[in-house]
């Protein structure tokens, strides 16, 4: 049962929650919509669906740094008052101030976790049309997701790829379909492999050609070994487009795996944002808890400000070891496990080691 002291804790870090999470949602959507509004030429209305669409991922983005600063300026504000010290004079302990706010946290993991897994991607999908087709006026570049293929389009040429690697500019399974003015489909280009190289050059590995006339009953077919096509510009290089992860729920990304998988694709990456989609949801959690004993410490010693500085300090190391352990997952370089649980793990026992050397 909820306690009085429990009810105060929890009412004093929802309000610094809410309100950090409205002041750097602002900055987020000021500074982005700046660079938006420089870049390119749109009209408001354009860019208002962009940011409305995009506004779930942001505040997705945005909840662990909001929890970790809530976490500070709750503990912080209570020390500096001697709230802190009138309830370890009660006989509480540390770890059972921090209770409220730790289970506030995981409330709030737990539930934009699960809204960003079924809002996300429904929004990404219309957040990322609007962007290639509308703003940046480059359509080939707008992906879907269908029947676990990846789907682009530009002028009379359709075509799909099972998995992409935009960083490596790789492909595997890929298909061409070339059609007339009229929609008659005229060449059809399989290839297991592709590398993506410069000027909208693509190398492709191992497949065929089959061209369609209509002075003959059967299509020609003939195999190649390595066979150079040349792409718009606009799909020539496909390393700025949005991750498909990012358009599909945890289940769908699972089963895309899976399929892809079992046919002998490369998919790393993918496997590394799937398990990215549950780490994620601990950042918050744990960016949290490594700040508690900085924010009761520093200031009971008169130095808050400097406990501050470290917590903000360590949030930076978090995000470096996250997308560094990211970046080497989808290259293959650590097990995707690792590469999106290890931050977690090493930040948690960082965090113990400090609880421990802090005296009640």
């Amino acid at each position: 049962m909820l306690t009085l002291i429990d009810k105060y804790i929890s009412k004093t870090f929802l309000t610094y929650f809410i309100a950090g999470l409205v002041v750097f949602l602002t900055l987020r959507l000021t500074a982005d919509a700046t660079s938006m509004t420089v870049q390119y030429k749109t009209t408001p209305d354009v860019l208002f669906r962009f940011y409305l669409y995009s506004l779930p991922q942001f505040i997705y983005e945005m909840i662990p740094v909001a929890c970790l600063i809530a976490t500070i300026f709750c503990l912080g504000v209570m020390s500096r008052a001697n709230e802190i010290t009138a309830l370890f004079s009660a006989g509480m302990s540390l770890a059972r101030i921090s209770a409220p706010i730790l289970v506030m946290i995981t409330l709030i993991s737990a539930t934009s976790f699960l809204a960003g897994d079924w809002l996300i991607p429904f929004f990404s999908k219309k957040k990322t049309y609007v962007e290639y087709v509308e703003i940046k006026k480059q359509p080939g570049l707008y992906s879907t997701v269908k029947t676990n293929k990846i789907w682009y389009r530009s002028g009379n040429l359709l075509f799909n790829i099972q998995t992409l690697n935009p960083e490596a500019k790789k492909a595997q399974g890929a298909t061409f379909y070339y059609f007339d003015e009229n929609w008659n489909l005229v060449q059809l280009i399989t290839a297991q492999e592709v590398q993506m190289r410069a000027a909208g050059t693509w190398e492709l590995h191992k497949g065929t050609v089959t061209v369609f006339v209509d002075d003959s009953s059967f299509p020609l077919t003939k195999s190649f070994k390595v066979k150079v096509i040349l792409m718009n510009e606009e799909v020539g290089d496909l390393q700025s487009t949005t991750s498909t992860s990012d358009t599909q729920r945890v289940g769908e990304l699972s089963r895309f795996i899976k399929k892809n998988k079992e046919a002998g694709l490369d998919t790393i990456r993918y496997e590394v944002d799937l398990q990215a989609k549950y780490s994620f949801a601990f950042a918050g959690f744990v960016m949290s808890f490594l700040s508690i004993p900085f924010s009761v410490g520093r200031a009971r010693s008169g130095s808050w400000a400097f406990g501050v500085g470290i917590c903000l300090g360590l949030a930076f190391l978090y995000w470096t070891l996250y997308s560094s352990g990211l970046t080497l997952g989808r290259h293959g370089a650590i097990p995707p496990w690792v590469a999106a649980w290890a931050p977690n793990g090493i930040m948690l026992l960082t965090g113990m080691f400090f609880l421990l050397k802090l005296r009640r």
